[in-house]
């Protein structure tokens, strides 16, 4: 038959105890690590409201200081009024002079492509004429080809 292994009763018990201390002891120790996780949530929830409360009260004092606008004195106002006008101005003139700028650029453009056209036409003469004269047989060449013509008949 088999030999069956037997274990004093006391080892047993031993064993048992021992599984069951480190059971305990996981257990406990995942219980903490939630109650850790709980208490991290809490915290990073209770931030969330305070950093909302604090984004609300910023909001509230910004939208009060442009209700409660600090008046200045009239020297003060004029002088900022005429920063302004001569702002506005300045960007009027430079927009102005800038159009300036761009149809000036455009008709250098326009009459540097004319002067460019105005050779290219020239040169075009001239190689017409070089052609003419190359192609087009002198009045000799013409007289002495009617008179060999008017000879062999």
């Amino acid at each position: 038959m088999a030999d069956v292994i037997t274990i004093p009763e006391n080892i047993f018990y031993i064993i048992i105890a021992i599984i069951a201390v480190v059971g305990i002891i996981v257990a406990l120790m995942q219980w903490r690590r939630v109650r850790e996780a709980q208490s991290n949530i809490q915290f990073l929830e209770r931030q969330a409201e305070l950093r909302k409360i604090e984004l609300i009260e910023k909001d509230l004092e910004s939208k009060r200081m442009m209700e409660n606008v600090i008046p200045l004195p009239k020297e003060q106002q004029e002088r900022l009024s005429e920063i302004r006008k001569n702002t506005s101005d300045l960007m009027h003139k430079a927009g102005y002079l800038h159009s300036e700028i761009n149809e000036r650029v455009t008709r250098l453009e326009a009459q540097t492509e004319y002067l460019k056209l105005q050779k290219l036409l020239q040169d075009i003469d001239k190689k017409e004429k070089e052609l003419d004269k190359k192609t087009k047989p002198t009045e000799k060449e013409d007289i002495q080809a009617i008179k060999g013509i008017k000879g062999g008949k």
